[in-house]
């Protein structure tokens, strides 16, 4: 058995973390990152990394974030992972899951649709619209990046004149608008850990501004999740279809929200008041994946 870790940086603590795990269990790991993958069509290997066909030498394959991209990038890139499914390589998670979950539109409208409560958001390229929205708002929201992590671009706005003219330049640079209501929060938000279907590590992510990002400055406490928190946050990773995932939950006076399901989390911050390996507990279940 060998498993490969998709990584755009295989010095990076989540990584070694995982290769850590796996020479504990006794099972072979390859690190590989896009730059170096081949794919080909109507001769073998189908996808190759520094001559390695991937689908001879790999069990499974995990695949952790993989850096900035361009569109073109990604969609190959999406579309690699596709084909080594294709032909019965075990990815972790899912392409399609990585592709929802990316899109945060996209995630957001799948978890209402299966019954979740999400912030009001609107995505739009019409400026008017945008601004009809921040008012409806009650002229104060939350503008992020349709893709993007880490709280990397997102800003809060409360006057309309800035509001206006962020939307305007989104536009000019060819963005898409993409708008939330802000809730009160108390600074503070809730990460539980998903593998498979069970949550096996949680925190509160507690701030003194309203960005609750670990990247950020917010610092992990360590928290007992209640059984709606659970239930919630099950139920939106399996909506995404993500075997391993982070997902980011806000307690408010109008009760429970999902904020964001990602694929590809880190676990440094959660780890440091978690007493679980969170390493070990995500190559466990890949592990008994591929036995299966």
């Amino acid at each position: 058995m060998k498993i490969g870790i998709l990584t755009r940086n295989n010095e990076s603590w989540c990584s070694l973390q995982l290769i850590k795990a796996l020479k504990k269990r006794n099972v072979e790991s390859l690190c590989l990152n896009f730059s170096n993958l081949v794919a080909k069509v109507g001769e073998l290997p189908y996808v190759s990394f520094k001559e390695i066909d991937l689908l001879d030498e790999l069990t499974a394959l995990l695949v952790r974030p993989i850096g900035r991209c361009s569109t073109e990038e990604i969609i190959f890139q999406m579309d690699v992972l596709h084909k080594l499914n294709r032909e019965g390589l075990i990815i972790i998670n899912h392409p399609s899951a990585i592709e929802k979950a990316v899109d945060k539109y996209y995630t957001l409208s799948l978890l209402r649709d299966s019954g979740l409560p999400v912030p009001r958001t609107i995505a739009t390229r019409s400026i008017k619209d945008a601004i009809k929205a921040f008012k409806n708002f009650g002229g104060e929201a939350i503008v992020k990046p349709l893709f993007g992590s880490r709280g990397i671009g997102t800003a809060r706005i409360s006057d309309a004149d800035v509001a206006e003219r962020v939307f305007r330049t989104l536009r000019f640079y060819r963005h898409v608008i993409y708008v939330q209501e802000y809730i009160p929060h108390g600074n503070n938000d809730i990460r539980t850990f998903v593998v498979g279907d069970k949550i096996i590590s949680s925190m509160l992510r507690v701030s003194n501004s309203w960005k609750t990002n670990i990247s950020k400055g917010a610092k992990p406490t360590k928290i007992k999740i209640g059984k709606d928190v659970e239930e919630f946050s099950l139920k939106a990773a399996k909506t995404i279809g993500c075997e391993t995932a982070g997902v980011d939950l806000m307690e408010a006076d109008e009760g429970l929200f999902i904020l964001e399901v990602n694929s590809q989390p880190g676990w440094r911050g959660l780890q440091s008041i978690s007493k679980v390996n969170i390493a070990g507990k995500i190559i466990d279940y890949v592990i008994q994946k591929s036995r299966m």
